[in-house]
């Protein structure tokens, strides 16, 4: 086990939980000072795995053919305009050539995640070094890719209990999202208000559900286990729903050794990639205070259209939200799927009728009679 280096601005300390798979991944943040203004952050909740949108699995026999997505990606974060940075990203564009993983089949393999960290950086930082190391320990990884990775965010949320068990400063949580890419599947599993969207031929396609106190479904599960919403927070103190770590807060995780009303366990979307698929925004909720989905969609393909780097588009996005006011820290990856540039989207010209009134007809008359005389 390899302690975790002091690769990202603010994040280190000699408290720091374990960091097995450091240096495996490629990580980029800013952490340059700004005045501090607004907060948000997170939650947990136990449920089933969520059945793709049926638009999602739409069968488009015209992209069918032999589309093999083409990964790559980038990464940027910013302090933005808080005191600290609590939020942490991964990407991996190669899980095969990183870990060595034998009998994977063909195709990509790939592995990108955002956490969204509150009341301290270590929760955030402690899930984007142990997720990924429970996902490709697991004996069914990749045949029951869903199963497994709910399973790795439960295991990941019980790991930083224990941790927490021997060093009190660790505590805090962190909402999490993680995107997989395995052949032409694109998995994605959220516990929290970070957000996937998938570019879709110009076209934004939300690959995740923000979990907010305001939700009605989330309402129901928070009070059939114990829990309530008060004043837009969950039991009066987190506004989130869902979120690893967080077993300092009393009443949160569990009341009466059953689940309580704050869950680590994820809702999962998978979905078929094919040649109409651009690439996936994954984002914390700095960008999404600021940016509706459709919006950062169409920026970041007019900016990948201008230059095709991923990296590039992550901090124009991050930049584009700090000019916006996003009050939080801000962090996201993009995910291309093709190695050439979105193409121009084709925008039928409407065929627009036109007519004119009796008045106007009365006019042009009189027009052209004055004419003949």
């Amino acid at each position: 086990m390899v302690l975790g280096d002091d690769e990202n601005a603010g994040s280190s300390e000699s408290s720091r939980p374990p960091n097995p798979l450091t240096g495996a991944f490629r990580r980029t943040f800013s952490d340059s000072p700004r005045k501090p203004t607004l907060v948000r952050h997170a939650s947990f909740i136990m449920t089933k795995t969520v059945d793709a949108i049926p638009e999602l699995e739409t069968s488009r026999e015209n992209c069918e053919s032999d589309f093999t997505p083409v990964v790559r990606s980038g990464g940027w974060a910013d302090i933005g305009f808080r005191r600290s940075m609590e939020d942490a990203y991964v990407c991996c564009d190669n899980l095969k050539h990183e870990y060595g993983l034998k009998n994977f089949g063909e195709g990509p393999s790939a592995f990108y995640g955002v956490f969204d960290g509150h009341g301290g950086k270590h929760a955030a930082e402690f899930a984007r070094s142990n997720l990924p190391r429970f996902i490709l320990e697991a004996e069914d990884f990749p045949r029951e890719i869903e199963k497994v990775v709910s399973s790795a965010f439960l295991r990941t949320d019980t790991a930083f209990a224990e941790a927490c068990t021997l060093d009190s400063a660790l505590a805090s949580g962190t909402t999490a999202l993680a995107a997989l890419i395995v052949g032409r599947s694109l998995v994605v599993a959220n516990a929290g208000d970070c957000r996937a969207v998938l570019c879709r031929r110009g076209k934004a396609i939300e690959m995740s559900r923000d979990h907010k106190p305001a939700c009605i479904r989330e309402q129901k599960r928070i009070e059939a286990s114990g829990g309530y919403v008060c004043d837009g927070y969950l039991n009066g103190q987190l506004n989130v729903t869902r979120a690893l770590g967080d077993w300092h807060m009393e009443g949160l995780k569990h009341l009466g050794g059953v689940a309580g009303p704050l869950s680590a366990e994820p809702e999962v979307m998978r979905t078929r990639l094919t040649e109409e698929d651009e690439f996936l925004i994954v984002g914390c909720d700095g960008i999404w205070d600021v940016f509706r989905s459709q919006n950062a969609v169409d920026f970041a393909r007019r900016k990948l259209r201008e230059h095709n780097d991923p990296t590039t588009c992550c901090k124009e996005l991050v930049d584009e939200a700090l000019k916006r006011k996003s009050g939080d820290n801000v962090a996201v990856v993009v995910v291309c799927f093709q190695s050439k540039p979105p193409p121009p989207l084709a925008t039928p010209r409407s065929r627009v009728q036109r007519s004119i009134s009796a008045e106007g007809l009365k006019e042009l008359q009189g027009f052209l009679d004055d004419l003949k005389d």
